[in-house]
């Protein structure tokens, strides 16, 4: 093995790890956001909470996520690890961006269309291949159709967990309910982060195990995701979510809708259900935007007025520009590569 290619491979993991880890603290508001809003954990406190449950998924979760990231979703035999090393640039470059605008971007959205943008490039300037062709039909139809499925079902368990939980309380109005979903909402923070951590670290091995076939240390048919990968990816997340991500916080935790321990109890419940309904289906979907669509069906359940719709406009706004930007973002990163390559 040549030793250029085997540094570069190594770079190309490194970048994965950094996505990883940039994917921790952009999306710790997933989690953390509804239990710091409602303050029944100090800010330090939920971070640390979260960042446990994200790593102990994997001794938990199986490979499904990873495996489909990483060969389920592109022909491998087009895939090299300049264009994975430009798919992951350009999808940090967005997570940071986002991140800075304090707007909850998925993180996943922004790996795969990254990385497929990386790909179409690659084919169009190096091969006379149809890109079209290098992409698998049936996988991005269920990974597009879960882009508006998982945030609907976020908003439909938000909203009907949020209707129980009111009917209870009316229905035994002399019992302490608020003590009561201050310690549920510890169970349903950590449910909540044991299933982020379990679908988006698998990404992020995924992506180490393309590399590794990129780099020919592993063949495309004995494609798996070794446990070192995994290991260093739930490490990575982990480490980031403890960074936490304050901005996007911000916005899911405060300026959505106003939030007591109830109402953060049902959030999470209901991004949590549809996070683990992915996850078994595996399939890499975006927690970010499903945990928004829960907590504004629970705001939603409350009343209209509830809900602070131009805020939420903002978020759909980013939501929809997200994949094509970062699809362009790796087509234009990939293109540059190789007429520079060129000219050298």
């Amino acid at each position: 093995m040549l030793p250029d290619l085997l540094s570069f491979t190594m770079v190309v993991i490194a970048l994965a790890l950094i996505f990883d880890f940039i994917n921790g603290f952009h999306d710790a508001a997933n989690a953390i956001s509804t239990i710091v809003a409602t303050k029944v954990l100090k800010p330090w406190q939920a971070v640390c909470w979260s960042a446990f449950f994200n790593f102990i998924a994997f001794f938990f979760i199986s490979t499904g996520v990873a495996k489909t990231v990483g060969s389920g979703l592109i022909d491998l035999s087009f895939v090299t690890t300049e264009v994975i090393a430009a798919g992951l640039v350009a999808g940090i470059a967005w997570n940071l961006i986002t991140w800075w605008w304090g707007m909850p971007a998925s993180s996943s959205h922004t790996l795969v269309g990254a990385l497929a943008g990386a790909a179409c490039g690659h084919v169009l300037m190096t091969t006379d291949v149809n890109p079209i062709g290098i992409y698998y039909g049936a996988a991005w139809g269920k990974l597009l159709a879960f882009i508006f499925i998982a945030p609907a079902v976020g908003f439909f368990l938000g909203f009907i967990i949020m209707r129980g939980t009111r009917w209870l309380q009316y229905k035994y109005r002399r019992r302490p309910w608020n003590k009561f979903y201050k310690g549920a909402q510890l169970a349903s923070c950590a449910l909540l982060s044991f299933n982020h951590g379990g679908n988006d670290a698998q990404k992020t091995a995924g992506v180490i195990a393309t590399a590794m076939v990129a780099g020919g240390y592993m063949s495309q048919d004995n494609f798996h995701v070794p446990d070192w990968a995994l290991f260093s990816a739930y490490v990575a997340i982990a480490l980031g979510t403890l960074m936490g991500g304050w901005r996007i916080v911000k916005t899911l935790g405060y300026k959505l809708t106003k939030l007591r321990p109830v109402h953060g109890f049902s959030a999470e419940m209901g991004a949590a259900g549809s996070i683990a309904l992915a996850t078994g289906l595996h399939l890499p979907i975006s927690t970010t935007l499903t945990t928004t669509g829960a907590i504004v069906g629970v705001g939603a359940a409350r009343g209209q007025d509830r809900v602070t719709w131009s805020v939420f406009r903002r978020v759909m706004l980013v939501w929809a520009v997200t994949l094509p930007t970062s699809f362009a973002m790796g087509l234009v990163l990939i293109i540059a590569s190789v007429l520079v390559g060129r000219m050298v």
